[in-house]
């Protein structure tokens, strides 16, 4: 089965920032994108989205026809619509898979999803990020080198405030000394989440092997298994008779 993808991108980086643009000329969305069909080839149908499209691009076409939504996003955050967010939410419940990517723990989905603030320490100095696998046997980490190495980064750190992860996949570490969940898992509804943290807009860790892979195993553990999208309901059955 093909698992359709569609990589949302805020996109305002790389319109208003000549230096952003030189790193990502096809934007962020367009980084993601190809690592994802060069990844997964025929195995997966990408689209792109970014916040200046109509409805942001999340219409309820295009989420119906998405397998899985990967989220980006940094300084637009109050700028998505709280319908979309709605929609979006709802999508998730009913079994689409969402992968929420670095300065994503501040989106209104994000944070919406998961009832905390998703707040986390951060500094951003460049530098070096090892990313290192704490759940080998996890789907998103088959065939990921352990630790990944980036060179540059910026730094998320502890306190990170989420609920429990179902999986915690990855945790990195900081030359300052800072660690940082970078990789859980969570399930809301029937949709399966992913977050993952590298990913600061100022280094070109979209084109990073390892980030790739990490992102196009992600897309096929987050897929949903074919069926109707649907939320769980709550009913009022009659009683029966059970002999």
């Amino acid at each position: 089965m093909t698992i359709r993808a569609l990589v949302w991108n805020e996109n305002v980086h790389e319109t208003t920032q000549d230096d952003i643009r030189a790193i990502y000329p096809d934007g962020i969305h367009g980084a993601i994108a190809q690592g994802l069909a060069e990844l997964l080839g025929d195995d997966v149908a990408v689209r792109t989205a970014t916040l200046a499209e109509p409805e942001h691009g999340l219409t309820e076409d295009a989420l119906a026809a998405a397998d899985v939504l990967l989220w980006w996003g940094h300084i637009a955050h109050d700028q998505v619509a709280d319908e979309v967010v709605a929609r979006v939410q709802r999508h998730v419940l009913g079994g689409m898979g969402l992968i929420v990517l670095h300065s994503g723990h501040f989106s209104k989905i994000f944070t919406r999803l998961l009832g905390t603030t998703c707040s986390l320490a951060w500094r951003n100095d460049g530098e070096r990020e090892l990313v290192w696998t704490t759940a080998p046997g996890h789907p998103i980490a088959e065939g990921v080198e352990n630790p990944i190495v980036i060179a540059r980064q910026e730094m998320y750190g502890e306190h990170f405030d989420i609920p429990n992860p179902d999986d915690q996949v990855f945790i990195s570490s900081f030359e300052g000394g800072e660690v940082f969940r970078s990789g859980v898992t969570f399930t809301r509804g029937r949709g399966r989440i992913f977050y993952f943290s590298p990913g600061d807009q100022e280094y070109p860790v979209y084109f990073h092997p390892q980030v790739r892979r990490v992102l196009a195993n992600a897309v096929r553990w987050t897929a949903p298994t074919p069926g109707e999208r649907r939320q769980p309901e709550v009913s009022n059955p009659a009683r029966r008779t059970w002999s």
